[in-house]
């Protein structure tokens, strides 16, 4: 088991760019219970100083090379028990790095159903295809007059026999196939093309009723839009391979006449040619199409998590408004608009429904009423839903700022409403307000997602949040996991105030558990705030073990402990009153001290226990004490009058907010319900390869309107200085069927009618993804 320790970490350290040691190291601590961020933060002396990243990309292979190597085992018993295990074979095995390499070897011995070519053997026409093998000179069908039996009745029965036995051979040579399937990565093309009688009513995949590019380098999001064609019945895919090849044998042919010395000595050889491009058509090209169609789902579905991932980190840390009085706003047109407003702690104070629109059409009363709140509660901010409504709303809140005496007015500020209606029908927003209507829980929402966005939004499902590419055609699990961990390393990162944070947001503590979270907030309302970081041991079921992953995350502003409002660890304390004592002041003194601070060197402070990275994060934390990693809060100002899509013309120059960012560029809202395309090539005056190098998602920015598609609903935007261009074509091919923001597409994935006609690779496919 240590042997197997010790070549995973090595292979995972190479990916990582790491030593084998700290892959070692990090390994063992996982092993043991300890969370990424605890690792990442206070543990680096042992793993030599992995960040999160690493840290999260090795539990992420760890998981893939432990499931790897189990596989491993289980095909070595399997091949072992039946005595079949040569020493080629079990080295062969031990190098494969994959696991289709692991099961290319193991295919000629896996168990499976009786095969034409066993029936063949038992026909007694094994013998004829070793004898074609044996003898290339030969003429096959005076060889196959011998084999003639009660069961096989004439010569070409006898051949077909010996051609199923010779195919089978071609198909479970490992090396070969490992070839193949190379040199179908590197040189096959992907087409779509539409069914026939589908392009009216798949109209929205019209860019891909004709179109081909490189399997290799087909980007995700495209591969999704045309997988989600083929699931809808729209489009027919398939892996083409040496199409443009005008020569009678193909590439693919010659590789396997390769791999078995297969010429032109004699009819023998011309007939084993003639199976090999019969293998290749009947067999080897639809099985290793569907091996790369499963490849270009996998990788493509592995960068629309990505993405997702690190818009939803964008979106976590985000500015937060900070603790000021907020009024939000949940704009509807017949239904009305929800007015919540919460203190500068999120706690709800008031709420009520207006109608300043149709039917009703009260504006003054609207008006009227929102003042007096302001007025009452003394509002600071009012967070206004980007929903149906929005801009009608804030048009009306505008005017009525701009009836207010003089002096200080409310901010008003376009929120995203992702998710809220989601958290609004949620149990946890039942038990939060339990009589308190549906609709307003998201005006709620809205309000406190503008002050905390982080606080607010750990309460809703990630892909709730509407930041993904195709999220609901990807790996759910895989997703799931890859969001869960952003949550988690965005919460660490900020820090949670023990006394105030809901059990949403402490269930997101590095260690907690939701039911370890609720008995915190339930010993809270017992017991009254947590004056110390120790008294988190007086929780139940939360033990010492539990308290080390959790305590360094949770701050206790004003509490006995000045180091409990820090990001110090309980474990170092003793360091940090060194440091203090070496300057001779008192701790609160001293907290935020920069420059008596820099004066000490970091090294006098190693101990046994504590090394050089440990004591300077405490030097840097005894700096800037408790501080909060997320940037300053500004918001976007929409022009006036531009209140819909219809209103933009080329050459606006507007202010916006980055909503999401794709592998193709950025999407921004300009305040006219529909975000408009930043493509990657406008988004700078030079070349840009990731647009998370320019923008990321809570960004504010300057656009120029360069195209506006009213029917398809479709803004181009550029951020160059020069004013831009017209959006390329590509741009068209990257946007989501049917127009709009396809980060944001969450249409529910819909299944294959049993009747699905496709072709060959369709039909494969279809019941190939059912096994996913």
């Amino acid at each position: 088991m240590a042997a197997d320790i010790k070549s995973i970490a090595a292979t995972i350290a190479a990916e990582i760019n790491a030593r084998p040691d700290q892959a070692v190291a990090a390994i063992g601590l996982l092993d043991e219970g300890a969370t990424v961020p605890f690792i990442a933060r206070y543990r680096k002396e042992v793993t030599g100083g992995l960040d999160d990243t690493q840290l999260r990309n090795l539990a992420e292979r760890l998981v893939y090379l432990r499931e790897l190597e189990a596989r491993r085992t289980s095909i070595v018993e399997s091949i072992n028990s039946q005595g079949k295990m040569t020493d080629e074979l079990a080295v062969k095995l031990q190098r494969a790095a994959t696991k289709a390499e692991l099961e290319d070897l193991y295919l000629p011995y896996k168990p499976k159903r009786r095969t034409k070519a066993e029936i063949a053997r038992e026909r007694g026409l094994g013998p004829l295809a070793d004898a074609i093998w044996a003898d290339r000179a030969a003429d096959p069908q005076a060889l196959a007059s011998a084999y003639l039996s009660a069961e096989v009745a004439d010569v070409k029965a006898a051949l077909e026999g010996a051609r199923d036995i010779v195919a089978e051979t071609i198909t479970e040579n490992a090396d070969l196939l490992g070839r193949l399937r190379q040199y179908m990565r590197d040189t096959s093309t992907l087409r779509a093309r539409v069914v026939d009688g589908k392009q009216d009513a798949g109209a929205k995949f019209a860019d891909y009723f004709d179109h081909s590019e490189r399997w290799a380098t087909t980007p995700g999001h495209r591969a999704l839009a045309m997988l989600r064609g083929w699931n809808e019945e729209v489009l027919t895919l398939t892996i083409e391979v040496d199409q443009d090849d005008p020569s009678p044998i193909k590439p693919t042919q010659r590789m396997i006449a390769a791999a078995f010395q297969i010429g032109d000595k004699g009819p023998a050889d011309r007939w084993l040619m003639e199976v090999a491009g019969w293998t290749w058509r009947v067999k080897l090209s639809m099985s290793l199409s569907l091996d790369l169609m499963r490849e270009l789902r996998e990788r493509s579905e592995e960068e629309a998590i990505r993405v997702f991932a690190r818009n939803l980190k964008d979106l976590l840390l985000a500015a937060p408004a900070g603790s000021r009085a907020t009024m939000g706003l949940d704009p509807g047109i017949r239904t009305g608009v929800k007015v919540a407003v919460v203190d500068g702690t999120g706690k709800l104070v008031e709420t009520t429904t207006v109608y300043p629109f149709p039917p009703k059409n009260d504006v003054r009363g609207t008006q009227a009423e929102l003042a007096s709140l302001i007025r009452k509660h003394k509002v600071d901010l009012i967070a206004i839903g980007n929903g149906t409504g929005s801009r009608e709303t804030e048009k009306l809140v505008a005017d009525m700022l701009a009836q207010l005496p003089a002096g200080p007015k409310p901010t008003k500020v376009i929120v995203s409403e992702a998710g809220a209606s989601v958290y609004s029908a949620s149990e946890l927003a039942a038990a939060e307000f339990p009589n308190l209507d549906v609709s307003l829980r998201g005006a709620v929402s809205i309000a406190r997602r503008l002050q905390d966005p982080l606080a607010e939004l750990v309460k809703i499902e990630p892909k709730s949040i509407g930041v993904g590419q195709y999220q609901h055609d990807v790996d759910q699990g895989k997703l799931s996991r890859s969001l869960d961990a952003v949550v988690e390393d965005a919460v660490n990162a900020v820090g949670v105030d023990l006394n105030t944070a809901s059990s949403p947001l402490l269930a997101r503590v590095a260690g907690l558990s939701r039911s370890i979270a609720d008995a915190i907030v339930i010993h809270r309302d017992q017991n009254g705030p947590f004056e110390s970081r120790k008294e988190l041991l007086k929780v139940s079921r939360l033990g010492a073990r539990t308290f080390e992953q959790c305590a360094g995350f949770l701050r206790i502003p004003n509490g006995k402990e000045p180091l409990d409002a820090s990001a110090v660890h309980p474990e170092a304390y003793g360091v940090a009153k060194k440091i203090v004592a070496a300057c001779g002041r008192d701790l609160r003194s001293l907290m935020g001290d920069s420059a008596a601070l820099k004066k000490l060197d970091p090294r006098q402070f190693v101990d046994e226990q504590f090394g050089l990275p440990t004591v300077k994060d405490i030097l840097s934390e005894l700096e800037k004490p408790g501080r909060d990693p997320r940037p300053s809060f500004k918001t976007a100002t929409f022009a006036e009058g531009v209140n819909e899509i219809e209103d933009l013309k080329p050459g606006m120059l507007l202010e916006g907010t980055v909503t999401n960012v794709a592998a193709f560029g950025a999407f921004v809202d300009i305040g006219v319900h529909q975000d408009g395309l930043v493509h990657v090539s406008q988004l700078a005056d030079r070349f840009v390869k990731d647009p998370h190098e320019v923008v990321k998602a809570g960004d504010v920015v300057k656009v120029r309107v360069v195209e506006v598609d009213v029917k398809r609903k479709r803004i181009g935007l550029t951020m160059r200085k020069d004013g831009g261009e017209a959006a390329p074509a590509s741009m068209r091919e990257n946007r989501a069927p049917g127009g709009g923001n396809p980060m944001r597409h969450a249409q529910a994935k819909p299944q294959k009618s049993e009747g699905s006609q496709l072709g060959g690779l369709g039909a494969a496919l279809a019941e190939a993804m059912k096994k996913r």
